[in-house]
């Protein structure tokens, strides 16, 4: 993993507090897919658990693989038993073990792309589901998100996290659902989003950026700036979109 996928562990906390969890249609949906139950689990990049929960709360017995000890460190303090703190990067993950279940929540596009699908195809187990599931954050309001990017414009021109392969956002099939649909580790490939909607204050959305690893590559006192200018430019209350887009693909029993 890269060195702006390990800048998050200093401010872990902040983490759990500001990025949001998954809803129970998340697992509904993997679930379905699956078409048989679901015992075993390996997280890619679980950071502080926000997705490990989302399935250890069903039964599952997730292995939350990790790289970062700090954001281990907060999961610990929020999973339920039937979770295996493990940390490693997804390129050292011991092989030999495998799945019925292999995910990422938002992390994926930290791994490296050489051997990736073949790895997490030597995972599972054979019938094995991948699932990778996230999305940005957007302002709703376009005055809002001009106001925003104006305000940030002097130390960054971009928050955003471009797609690994370069899949243009009005693709209709997203990464990493155009690798999944080519790699031979994998069939039945599908994308699905499910609409996701929230308001925050001012505070509570400058907090969210503050997780953001664009942000954590400024130097201190320039973030500092940035986080006043925009406080500065928002309105009472910020609305978001946050639509999941989840791809499943399955290992060919």
């Amino acid at each position: 993993m890269s060195g702006r996928a390990l800048s998050f562990g200093a401010i872990a906390q902040a983490y759990e507090r500001f990025r949001p969890g998954y809803p129970d249609e998340v697992f509904e949906l993997v679930a379905a897919y699956a078409g048989r139950p679901l015992r075993t689990a390996l997280e890619i990049g679980a950071g502080t658990g926000k997705a490990t929960r989302l399935f250890a709360g069903r039964g599952v017995a997730v292995t939350a693989s990790e790289p970062d000890a700090d954001m281990l460190t907060e999961l610990r303090r929020h999973v339920p038993p039937n979770v295996r703190p493990l940390r490693a990067a997804f390129e050292e993950l011991p092989a030999g073990e495998t799945y019925d279940l292999v995910y990422a929540a938002a992390a994926l596009h930290w791994t490296r792309p050489e051997g990736r699908w073949e790895r997490v195809a030597g995972l599972l187990a054979p019938g094995g589901v991948f699932a990778n599931f996230g999305g940005p954050v957007q302002l709703v309001d376009p005055a809002v998100e001009e106001a925003v990017r104006a305000a940030r414009a002097p130390f960054l021109a971009s928050d955003d996290v471009p797609s690994p392969d370069g899949t243009p956002a009005e693709a209709a099939l997203q990464w990493p659902g155009t690798e999944l649909e080519t790699s031979p580790f994998f069939t039945d490939v599908r994308q699905t989003t499910i609409e996701r909607r929230f308001t925050l204050t001012p505070d509570d959305y400058v907090g969210h950026l503050a997780t953001v690893s664009a942000y954590l590559e400024l130097p201190a006192a320039d973030r500092e700036q940035v986080w006043t200018r925009i406080r500065a430019v928002l309105p009472a209350t910020v609305e978001l979109e946050s639509d999941i887009v989840v791809h499943l693909a399955r290992r060919p029993g």
